[in-house]
């Protein structure tokens, strides 16, 4: 895979990785009406918007880039449906061509904890929550603990 990654820097001339790491805030308002009009503002309704989001600007983008790299806490924060949109995030960005670095990391920053603490997630299904281990500062400020 990397030699596939290398190769498609050197012919697009493009040493660059675009990061899918969806926030419900950036979507636009557009495709978040469409989506919460289909499946009502549900965790389906976020990941629909998510995917369309996704699905926008991985077709703007392909044929510049060599990479995309989807932060999957991002998906997680959606529940089983974020989860099932960041495979078809992953799919269609192989469809398209482009080498799908999977961003599985745990701990690192604001908004990567933010989506593993489990918001947009119903609370009330979560019994226990696994952390991991926190790097810095930063890494349990999504948690809202001081």
């Amino acid at each position: 895979m990397i030699n596939t990654l290398v190769n498609k820097i050197s012919t697009l001339n493009a040493p660059v990785v675009v990061g899918l790491d969806p926030m419900l805030s950036y979507v636009p308002e557009h495709i978040k009406k469409a989506a919460f009009d289909e499946y009502g503002e549900t965790l389906e309704g976020a990941a629909e918007a998510i995917w369309q989001f996704n699905k926008a600007i991985v077709d703007a983008v392909y044929d510049l880039i060599p990479a995309v790299k989807p932060q999957i806490a991002m998906y997680e924060q959606f529940g089983i449906p974020g989860l099932a949109a960041f495979e078809k995030t992953c799919a269609y960005c192989k469809e398209k061509g482009l080498v799908v670095i999977g961003d599985i990391k745990r701990g690192d920053i604001g908004s990567t904890s933010s989506g593993t603490s489990g918001q947009g997630t119903d609370r009330k299904q979560i019994v226990f929550r696994f952390s991991g281990r926190f790097r810095n500062g930063e890494s349990v400020s999504g948690f809202g603990w001081s």
